[in-house]
């Protein structure tokens, strides 16, 4: 047998392993979480408050307060990410200065999240007096994202084909009229499936949150963007450092809880990204 196919073997069957081993890793996990965590998982886990008595702890005030926080996260961070990515790309001219901005953004991107916590501690809780509030919290995650998002976006419109710009200024549209109805819908499945993992990425973090200073049981719903609120990874947090049996259980609850969330976040970014796709 020649040299190059016992190589091609080779390669082959160590790439089937390791895809073999993280899906291994992944079912035992799955495994793990789903029967611990089965018997509390219900509508009462879902809709009562946090509590000291297992039996009666749920999940409804960290649920609510993590769509408080992807309600100002996601449109700060998009808005913010495929303005710059527009800017950067279709406005800037590249020069040194715009390529010292994008390599840092590119740095930020690897920036370790707990970073990003002491920033939004620094600035919005103590600088803005804003506190640990739903405000204070979705701003500090819009920067720990954000870097993603850029990159992402720009990556988009920078495979858009340089034909259908030209075709649309062969038509006599302007230069904001090719990138609104030309360039971003056709850049739209990238810049979703960046944002999406962006978005996912923010929802599962809790470092810059413990930096904040959100706290651990909260038995209340916010009702502003400026009022204290918890989240489902503060919640799970609080249930994995208690020693009893009972609340390791309600964490592994709480975890198919997150991972229902991120599925759906996931599957509603697959939906819009297929529908475009077919479209251009």
């Amino acid at each position: 047998m020649k040299p190059r196919v016992s190589f091609n073997i080779f390669f082959r069957s160590l790439f089937l392993l390791a895809t073999l081993f993280g899906l291994l890793v992944l079912g035992i996990l799955l495994y793990r979480i789903i029967s611990q965590g089965l018997p509390y998982f219900n509508f009462q886990f879902l809709q009562n408050l946090p509590s000291r008595n297992p039996e009666q702890a749920g999940v409804y005030t960290a649920l609510i307060g993590s769509i408080w926080l992807m309600a100002v996260v996601a449109p700060v961070s998009l808005i913010l990410g495929v303005g710059t990515a527009i800017f950067l790309e279709e406005y800037a001219k590249k020069n040194a200065i715009t390529t010292f901005i994008q390599i840092n953004i590119s740095n930020l991107a690897g920036v370790p999240s707990i970073v990003f916590g002491l920033l939004g501690l620094t600035v919005f809780v103590r600088a803005f007096a804003l506190g640990s509030s739903v405000l204070a919290a979705g701003l500090t995650m819009s920067l720990l994202v954000l870097p993603v998002i850029i990159v992402a976006s720009q990556e988009a419109i920078r495979s858009v084909p340089k034909e259908l710009r030209h075709a649309s200024y062969g038509l006599g549209a302007t230069k904001w009229q090719t990138i609104l109805r030309v360039v971003l819908p056709a850049a739209i499945p990238g810049i979703l499936t960046g944002g999406i993992l962006a978005l996912s990425r923010a929802i599962g973090e809790t470092a810059p949150l413990v930096v904040l200073g959100l706290p651990l049981f909260l038995a209340f719903l916010p009702r502003s963007v400026f009022d204290i609120f918890t989240v489902l990874p503060m919640q799970i947090f609080n249930w994995t450092s208690r020693p009893q049996e009972e609340f390791q259980a309600l964490a592994a609850a709480g975890i198919m809880v997150l991972l229902i969330l991120l599925l759906l976040l996931n599957t509603i970014a697959v939906l819009i990204r297929n529908r475009y796709q077919r479209r251009y």
